[in-house]
C-alpha cells in the first residue's frame, strides 16, 4: 500500500473493502470506522455492483470520509472506473490512489521478473475473466500468441485449459514455461510451474483455485534462482496470534516477514480496573515506595497513563527502584527513559522476588506491584515472606475480545491453522472461552500449540491440551525461534 493510501485509510469513517484485499490492512483504519465487506468472487457478490456504487454515494452524502479499498490497482480490471464514474455523476468529490497491481507483485513474490534484458523487453496483460454479458470474446488469441515478451493472464484459473489450448493452436510452443501464483504477496501464496502443455493438468491435480495470476514466457525460468519469498523460514505456515490488538502488530509483523500467514485473533483487550481508588492512592503516594514492580508491558502502559494524568514531570517518580519481569516489559519502561534495576535471568513472575532480594534486602521496604486485576498471588506472598511491605494494585483488567474485524476468526473455524500461539494465561483462557480449544484441536488435529512460558503452559495443560513447544527465553523472539526450530527439526527428521 502506498503512503497516501495508508494516510487516507487512517482517517476513514467508512471502509468498503474487496475480497482480494489483504485483511491485515484493516488494522490501519480507526477502531471507530464502519467496515463493510463488498467482495465479489465469481458469481458470489456480497453487494451487487449497482448497490455498491450507490452505497459509496450515500455514505459520502452523509458527510463521511469513505475509503473504497480494492486489491491491486483500482483501474486495472478492478471496476474502479465504473465506481468513479458513479461518484462523478452524483457530484461527489473523490480521489483515486494508484496501487501495486498483482501483474508485477505476484510475479515478483514468486521469483519471476516479468521483463529481463536477456530474454524479453515487453509484457502483455489480458483478463481471463471477461464480462459474461458481452456474448463473445474480445481477445484476439492469434495476436496475443504472437506478441513478443511475457504474457500475463489475470483471473484465468478456471479457463487455463482453454487459454493454453488457444495459445498452442495459434503458434506458441507447448514447451513455453508457465507459472501460476495464487494469493500473491501474502502468507497464503501458492505457486505451480509447468509448460503450456502441462499446466492445465497440474492445476487440476493441485486443485489450484482463484485468485491467481498466470505468467507465460521465458522469464519463468528465473524462478529457480530468484524465488526469495517462498524460501523464508515460516512460509506456508498459518499462525494464530492471540495477543491484544495493540500488542499483536509487532508479533504479526515479525511472523509475516518470515513468510507466515498470520491470523490476528485478539482474545483479550485492556480496560480500566473495576476499583480505581487503589490506583489513585498508589499514584498519589508514589514517592513513598522503594520499588515499582512491573510484570507485563500492559502494566507499564497503564501505569504511565495514570501517572502522567497526575504528574506532568517524570521526575515526580522520585528515587524509586524498578523491577521488570522480562525484556519486553523492560523495553516498555525504557521508552520513558527510565533504567530497570532488576530483571530476573528467567523471565517469569515467580523469579522476580528472588531477583529483587538478591539486589537488596527488602525487609521493611515498600513495594508497589503494578499488575492485572486477576494475577498469580505467589509474587506478593513471596515478597511479604521476605519482609517487604507490599501494595498489590490492579492497574488494568483483561476482558474477552470477541470482534472479528478482519475475518480471521471465521477463517480459523473454517480452515484451521498450523500453529496457535499464546503469550499469557489470559490469552489461553479467553481463547478457550471463545473457541473451545480442545474441541478446535480435535477438529484440526494438525494444529500445534506454542507457549511463551511456564504460566502460559500451565494454563494450557489445565485444559488437557498438550504444549507442543515452549519459548526459551520466554519472549516473543524466543517464541518465534521455537517455531522455526520445530519446523527445522521436523524437516530434518520427518518421521
Amino acid at each position: 500500500m502506498t503512503l497516501r493510501g495508508s494516510a487516507l485509510l487512517a482517517r476513514a469513517d467508512v471502509v468498503v473493502y474487496d475480497a482480494l484485499v489483504n485483511a491485515d490492512l484493516l488494522r490501519l483504519a480507526p477502531p471507530s470506522a464502519e467496515v463493510i465487506y463488498g467482495g465479489k468472487r465469481a458469481q458470489n457478490h456480497a453487494i451487487p455492483q449497482e448497490n455498491l456504487n450507490q452505497l459509496l454515494v450515500e455514505k459520502a452524502r452523509q458527510g463521511k470520509t469513505v475509503v473504497r479499498l480494492k486489491g491491486g490497482d483500482p483501474y486495472i480490471f478492478g471496476r474502479g472506473g465504473e465506481e468513479a464514474e458513479e461518484l462523478a455523476q452524483a457530484g461527489i468529490p473523490f480521489e483515486v490512489v494508484p496501487g501495486i497491481s498483482s501483474i508485477v507483485a505476484a510475479a515478483n513474490y514468486a521469483g519471476i521478473p516479468i521483463t529481463h534484458r536477456d530474454v524479453c523487453s515487453s509484457f502483455t496483460v489480458i483478463t481471463g475473466h471477461e464480462d459474461p454479458t458481452k456474448g463473445s470474446t474480445q481477445i484476439d488469441w492469434a495476436t496475443f500468441a504472437k506478441m513478443p515478451g511475457t504474457k500475463i493472464v489475470l483471473m484465468g484459473v478456471e479457463r487455463i485449459q482453454l487459454i493454453a489450448a488457444e495459445l498452442i493452436q495459434n503458434g506458441l510452443s507447448k514447451e513455453t514455461p508457465v507459472a501460476m501464483v495464487r494469493w500473491g504477496t501474502t502468507g497464503r501464496q501458492e505457486s505451480i510451474e509447468g509448460t503450456l502443455e502441462t499446466i492445465p493438468d497440474l492445476a487440476i491435480a493441485r486443485k489450484f483455485a482463484a485468485p491467481a495470476v498466470t505468467i507465460i514466457g521465458e522469464v519463468v525460468r528465473y524462478r529457480s534462482r530468484l524465488n526469495w519469498f517462498e524460501k523464508r523460514s515460516l512460509f506456508g505456515q498459518r499462525i494464530v496470534v492471540t495477543r491484544t490488538r495493540e500488542q499483536a502488530s509487532e508479533f504479526a509483523r515479525q511472523l509475516a516477514e518470515r513468510g507466515a500467514e498470520v491470523l490476528e485473533i485478539p482474545t483479550i483487550r485492556i480496560e480500566a480496573p473495576t476499583e480505581k481508588l487503589p490506583v489513585v492512592e498508589a499514584i498519589a503516594g508514589i514517592g513513598s515506595y522503594d520499588w515499582l514492580v512491573f510484570t507485563s508491558p500492559n502494566g507499564v502502559s497503564q501505569f504511565f497513563q495514570y501517572f502522567y494524568a497526575a504528574f506532568p514531570d517524570i521526575r515526580a517518580i522520585g528515587g524509586v527502584r524498578i523491577a521488570a519481569v522480562g525484556p519486553a516489559t523492560t523495553a516498555k519502561i525504557e521508552e520513558q527513559h527510565l533504567k530497570v534495576d532488576v530483571m530476573p535471568p528467567e523471565y517469569v513472575t515467580s523469579q522476580v522476588a528472588k531477583a529483587i532480594h538478591a539486589h537488596e534486602n527488602v525487609e521493611n521496604l515498600r513495594l508497589l506491584l503494578i499488575r492485572a486485576q486477576i494475577a498469580n498471588p505467589d509474587l506478593p506472598k513471596q515478597l511479604e515472606e521476605l519482609g517487604g511491605i507490599v501494595d498489590d494494585v490492579a492497574f488494568y483488567q483483561t476482558v474477552p475480545e470477541t470482534e472479528d474485524r478482519n475475518g480471521a476468526a471465521q477463517r480459523l473455524l473454517e480452515e484451521g491453522a498450523h500453529w496457535l500461539t499464546f503469550t499469557s494465561s489470559s490469552t489461553v483462557e479467553n481463547f478457550h472461552a471463545r473457541f473451545d480449544l480442545p474441541a478446535l484441536l480435535r477438529k484440526f488435529p494438525g494444529a500445534r500449540t506454542a507457549s511463551i512460558g511456564p504460566e502460559t503452559s500451565k494454563a494450557l495443560r489445565s485444559l488437557g491440551v498438550t504444549v507442543d513447544i515452549e519459548a526459551k527465553p520466554h519472549t516473543i523472539e524466543g517464541l518465534i525461534n521455537a517455531v522455526e526450530t520445530a519446523l527445522r527439526d521436523r524437516s530434518l527428521n520427518p518421521g
